[in-house]
């Protein structure tokens, strides 16, 4: 590919500065290693980057011989967005469990640790937490990724999570301004809108927001929403109504702006992503956020062309482009000073081992037992049960590789446990295929889905003893023998919903 300037020359390497994205594979690429040479500086991780800690820890390592201070991000939310655990499920419960639980210090000292492990495997920018008040619960997108939908309760949560996780030596990404949460659009999928007025966008986005600035965040992540009231014609990523004059003027926000992913439709769709990101840094954002599915070098270099084109025609000023790459710089330097204060990347993780060691290590699974919230009463099961688990489609933030639900802790309690996955009201089949068994019912978001109510009121007319684990948004009415809401579907939800199950103590 034919480049624009030579890789030496300053806007260049401001151009790709600003540019967060990912790859493919377990090991860094060669032109990965390259770039980062030239003057890239950030670089995201997803779950096809990680294997094991010792990988990753390894991974790290290879950047950092490169430039040592560059920023290594991960979509790191717990909960159901996990990408240091993919393939087992999180060890932390998720927002809105810690919301539930509305104890902050439980939610400092979750974050804390999260930020330990993945620091200790090399990790130092994480685009967490979620601060969106989850408002409109058929929210297809935020749901459990909030603290919940109380403006007050999201900010003190939100500025716990930020201090523990910033006290690991892991910076925080803030997301997704100004608030995502009243939305009924997936922005991977369209553009969505939140057509209130600026007086219940004070009162209600905006009141977590506040609250990260105050308590530091060192980023912040911009939504891909279109909000009427701020600017009627560009969503929040690519308007200087919003970055610049609200988040930068009017709230006083003095670090990083990290954009969403640039290759999801809202943007992608419309714009494209190289006049996206043209307009985004125009805008006010400093960083550039691709690669959940556009991840190679083709991407990057039409990137940091289109950055460099739009200089060299006025369009895009030198200066803010300059101005971006010094915010990018400037954490990264403050997380290689902080990185003394936190073990060095691969010092606790070897090849194969479980992420999380220590006393803190059990602080997730603590926190899934105290969000758990029971109704009704049944004797524990005599012998094996049968779980259906309704499963709905996942939104593209979670992803459907990461297992969820208790049919794994059930078996491993209940040895002969059988279970299947229903996208239906197939209440012949889970009858059909539990024979004695008592059925456990699995559901997630059955608000949302008029199919998955269906199919337990028909379980629970022919099975009255039927269980229901509620493990999305717990805004359906309780029923069944018994009812178990874990307010997230982390694998230690699942582990604590099982323990409430079978009446089985908790091992600490």
């Amino acid at each position: 590919m034919t480049t624009l300037v030579s890789t030496t020359d300053t806007v260049t390497r401001d151009a790709l500065a600003v540019l967060q994205p990912g790859f493919t594979g377990t090991t860094a690429p060669d032109w990965l290693l390259r770039r980062v040479g030239e003057g890239l500086t950030s670089v995201g991780l997803f779950g096809r980057n990680i294997h094991s800690p010792g990988q990753l820890a390894a991974l790290t390592a290879r950047l950092r011989s490169e430039r040592d201070d560059v920023l290594v991000a991960i979509d790191e939310e717990g909960g159901d967005v996990t990408r240091l655990e993919v393939r087992d499920g999180s060890s932390f419960p998720g927002n809105l469990a810690l919301g539930s639980v509305d104890d902050v210090e439980l939610t400092r000292s979750v974050a804390r640790e999260l930020g330990r492990r993945l620091a200790e495997c090399g990790v130092n920018l994480n685009w967490a937490p979620s601060a969106d008040v989850n408002s409109n619960p058929a929210n297809p997108v935020i749901g459990v990724r909030s603290f919940g939908a109380d403006p007050g309760l999201v900010a003190r949560h939100t500025a716990a999570y930020i201090e523990g996780l910033q006290a690991s030596g892991v910076a925080a990404c803030t997301k997704h301004f100004p608030g995502h949460g009243d939305t009924a659009v997936d922005s991977h999928l369209a553009l969505p809108g939140i057509d209130v007025d600026l007086e219940t966008l004070h009162a209600r986005e905006l009141v977590p927001f506040r609250a990260a600035i105050a308590a530091g965040s060192k980023s912040v992540m911009s939504a891909h929403i279109l909000l009427p009231a701020l600017d009627p014609t560009r969503p929040a990523t690519l308007s200087p109504r919003i970055l610049t004059g609200l988040l930068r003027q009017e709230l006083g926000y003095e670090g990083l702006i990290v954009t969403d992913g640039m290759e999801m439709d809202a943007i992608a769709g419309t714009y494209g992503i190289e006049r996206g990101s043209v307009l985004a840094v125009a805008a006010g954002a400093d960083a550039i956020c691709v690669g959940g599915g556009l991840a190679d070098e083709d991407t990057v270099l039409r990137l940091r062309d289109a950055l460099v084109a739009a200089v060299r025609t006025g369009e895009l000023p030198e200066e803010r482009l300059a101005d971006a790459a010094a915010r990018v710089r400037a954490l990264a330097s403050w997380t290689r000073r902080v990185r003394g204060a936190v073990p060095e990347p691969g010092a606790a993780v070897q090849e194969g081992t479980a992420p999380g060691t220590g006393p803190a290590a059990d602080v997730g699974l603590a926190a899934a037992r105290r969000a758990v919230r029971v109704t009704g009463s049944a004797g524990a099961p005599a012998g094996p049960v049968y779980v259906a688990a309704f499963t709905p489609v996942a939104n593209i933030a979670v992803g459907s590789e990461t297992p969820w639900g208790v049919a794994a802790e059930l078996a491993r309690i209940l040895p002969g446990t059988g279970t299947d996955t229903y996208g239906s009201a197939a209440v012949d089949e889970v009858l059909r295929a539990a024979g004695e068994r008592r059925i456990v019912a699995v559901v997630r978001d059955e608000h949302r889905h008029a199919w998955m109510a269906e199919a337990l009121d028909g379980l629970l007319a022919a099975r009255p003893d039927t269980v229901v684990v509620e493990m999305g948004l717990p805004a359906a009415p309780a029923r069944g023998a018994l009812h178990v809401a874990t307010y997230g579907a982390a694998r230690v939800c699942g582990v604590a919903a099982a323990e409430v199950i079978t009446g089985v103590a908790p091992q600490d």
